[in-house]
């Protein structure tokens, strides 16, 4: 076969009259799988006869194929099916082994034997190109850690809580032809349509509209499941008011390889439940039905249709199930995905890493989350995502995942409001969370988790790099759904407005490491630059605008130890909505007593140049009175604030009530008058005709 690269497809129209092969159903099923449509379970779908005979059928040179990857094919399009020459046994036998692929180490898994060359080929006047299998490959490889590649299968199932997804399920199973182990990812959300598993199937397409999506470029499926192993087969059900669907389709590198395809090639079946007779119609004719089910029997985990139906019985009335298997090895052979170290988790082997610290403070660097995700699954899925509903459950291996939220993990928390600005335009607005970690000083854990459209992008990112610990355990969280991240989901893309929040959160980290350290034994020796010219860039420049938490729907930017209620030297007088007189964004004043202020200044020690050391006696600040009542005040003020703010907004929604009701009355007033002159108008005619 020569080497031409696609995912081919055939329409209905080259196929002819479609032919309908009935599946009995026990008697009971249907009823059952309907009256279960909101419990999802169905009673299992067993069957009086299914077998299909298998049929050898030799390959065609670019057989008629519409290409998926451009045109999209219709609800009743199905993949083709194509075997190699070089396969005497033919694909449409079954065995009793689903081979492996040659190589079962996915960074060496990249070589092929059916040769590089691609051709385009002439159909009907019209030029179509075709995907090569090494494509599967070289895409995946776009996931350099393996806990990124699980994240985008989970990702499809946080997307279907709006469908009334319930739980996903992550879990070990075992291929039953071999014992090897499989990953088994498993939800109960709406289901694929064949139309919707066929595009699942095919490369670029995506039919997730809503913005709080968070897969979009229709690349997902693919890139994350050849990342774990060789071969994926998928089982999905979609029920709606028309009808009950049933797909199965089979990704594998291993079929594609081994026969020396040079196209891909997506076999699948579909059935439809039969409300009025019981049974499971197969679509799109028993020819096509008979040989994408053969390569179905050889080279998935399942050599009978009957087990291949069987894996419905726990899906219930709508929902996926994803399973892969022949998970790719590390390099020292051993399966990259660890099942056995711990029976609820599963790990990366041979990916914890040593920590470089003190012997006191070894275990607690080592156990932290910041390090622990890198190897756990169980601990990346709990801050993978910023807010999961209350309703939806991410199960692992039998047991439900904590959701994690790493601000609770901080200690002297600020808030700090930042506006991205491009072209002069303010492009959105994202509220940063920073703080010291908890067990500040002893760890050497820095950096921000940036999050997506609520999911985890960037981890604990090091924006800073210190050799004198300036910023050691400083730990922030935000949300930037105003920059794009890459395809993998690991990083985001390079763009300026990614630049000017790197640079923004790198100042942010060393601003709140000078005004804070001492609060974790550490001190300031000569004098840090002063906060208003620290601002002082982002007040004239037009990259970004930066605005403190307070009144009026800000943030107070933080408690501070140097000028604990953000008090400054220089008043500038400002309007009610933060700002100066001249425009520019400034922080508003708190009235408090100077004398206070200026002891505090005192207290945090001031100098002729920034370098830290640590205190003998860590915490001994904390017991500073003063300090502290400072401290307490401010939140105190901070509380008024909020209520203040709030007592507002009530106002002002009662002043526009009252202007309705102002409104409502003067239109009723001039109804009322019309009226009125209208009857003077009936009084005035009588009296002249009673005059009459």
């Amino acid at each position: 076969m020569n080497c031409i690269d696609v995912v081919d497809l055939s329409s209905d129209d080259e196929l002819g009259e479609v032919d309908l092969k009935p599946v009995k159903l026990e008697p009971g099923t249907i009823g059952s799988m309907i009256q279960q449509q909101h419990n999802h379970s169905v009673q299992p779908v067993k069957l009086f006869s299914s077998k299909t005979q298998a049929r050898k059928q030799a390959s065609e040179e670019n057989k008629s194929s519409n290409n998926a990857l451009s045109t999209g094919q219709s609800s009743t399009s199905v993949l083709e099916q194509c075997q190699s020459p070089g396969d005497d046994t033919g694909v449409c036998s079954t065995s009793a082994v689903s081979p492996a692929p040659i190589c079962r180490q996915f960074w060496k898994a990249g070589s092929y034997e059916g040769g590089l060359g691609s051709k385009v080929t002439l159909q009907n006047s019209t030029n179509y190109l075709h995907v090569h299998p090494l494509f599967l490959h070289s895409n995946a490889t776009s996931h350099k850690w393996a806990f990124g590649a699980v994240a985008e299968l989970l990702d499809n199932a946080i997307d279907e809580i709006q469908n009334g997804a319930t739980f996903v399920i992550v879990d070990k199973t075992s291929n039953p032809r071999d014992g090897s182990p499989a990953l088994l990812v498993q939800d109960d959300g709406g289901g694929m349509d064949p139309e919707a598993m066929r595009r699942c199937m095919s490369f670029g397409f995506s039919d997730k509209k809503s913005k709080s999506a968070i897969g979009q470029y229709g690349n997902g499926f693919k890139t994350s499941s050849m990342r774990l192993g060789a071969d994926v087969i998928v089982f999905s059900r979609h029920l709606d008011d028309r009808s009950l669907t049933q797909s199965i389709g089979l990704l594998s590198y291993s079929f594609l390889t081994r026969t020396c395809h040079d196209r891909i090639v997506v076999p699948m079946v579909d059935y439809e439940l039969s409300l009025s007779s019981g049974t499971l119609d197969v679509l799109h004719g028993r020819e096509h039905f008979a040989s994408n089910l053969s390569i179905l029997l050889k080279w998935s985990p399942f050599s009978t249709e009957a087990e291949l139906l069987k894996q419905f019985d726990d899906i219930g009335s709508h929902g996926t199930k994803i399973i892969i298997y022949n998970l790719w090895l590390n390099n020292d052979g051993n399966s990259e995905l660890d099942f056995d170290s711990d029976e609820k988790d599963i790990c990366i082997s041979g990916d914890t890493k040593k920590v470089d610290t003190i012997p006191a403070w070894k275990a607690v660097n080592e156990q932290h989350i910041a390090r622990r995700y890198h190897h756990s699954l169980r601990v990346y899925l709990s801050i993978l995502y910023l807010r999961i509903p209350e309703t939806f459950r991410i199960i692992l291996r039998g047991e439900i995942v904590e959701h994690h939220n790493i601000a609770d993990d901080l200690k002297y928390i600020e808030y700090i409001l930042y506006k991205p600005q491009s072209v002069g335009s303010v492009e959105g607005a994202v509220v940063s969370t920073i703080g010291f970690l908890k067990e500040a000083p002893r760890v050497n854990i820095h950096g921000f988790c940036v999050y997506h459209k609520n999911r985890l992008i960037l981890p604990f990112w090091q924006v800073v790099s210190y050799s004198d610990s300036r910023g050691r355990g400083v730990v922030g969280v935000l949300e930037a759904n105003f920059v794009e991240p890459t395809h993998n989901k690991q990083d985001f893309e390079r763009t300026s407005l990614f630049q000017k929040l790197e640079g923004r959160l790198k100042e942010m980290t060393w601003e709140y490491w000078d005004y804070h350290c001492r609060l974790i034994g550490y001190q300031i020796k000569k004098k840090s630059r002063p906060l208003a010219s620290h601002y002082s860039s982002h007040f004239t420049g037009q990259s970004s605008v930066q605005e403190s938490v307070g009144l009026n729907k800000t943030y107070m930017v933080s408690d501070r130890v140097k000028g604990c209620l953000d008090v400054a030297e220089k008043s500038i007088p400002i309007s009610s909505h933060g700002r100066s007189m001249q425009g520019l964004p400034m922080k508003r004043k708190e009235h408090v007593d100077l004398v206070k202020i200026e002891k505090v200044k005192r207290q945090a020690g001031t100098g002729d140049k920034t370098s830290l050391q640590p205190l003998n006696g860590i915490g001994n600040h904390l017991r500073d009175e003063e300090t502290q009542n400072l401290l307490q005040e401010n939140e105190k003020l901070r509380a008024k604030c909020l209520e203040y703010d709030k007592r507002g907004e009530e106002l002002t929604i009662k002043v526009e009530e009252l202007k309705t009701e102002m409104r409502e009355a003067q239109r009723e007033y001039g109804q009322l008058l019309a009226e009125l002159k209208s009857l003077d108008a009936v009084k005035d005619e009588k009296d002249v005709n009673g005059r009459d």
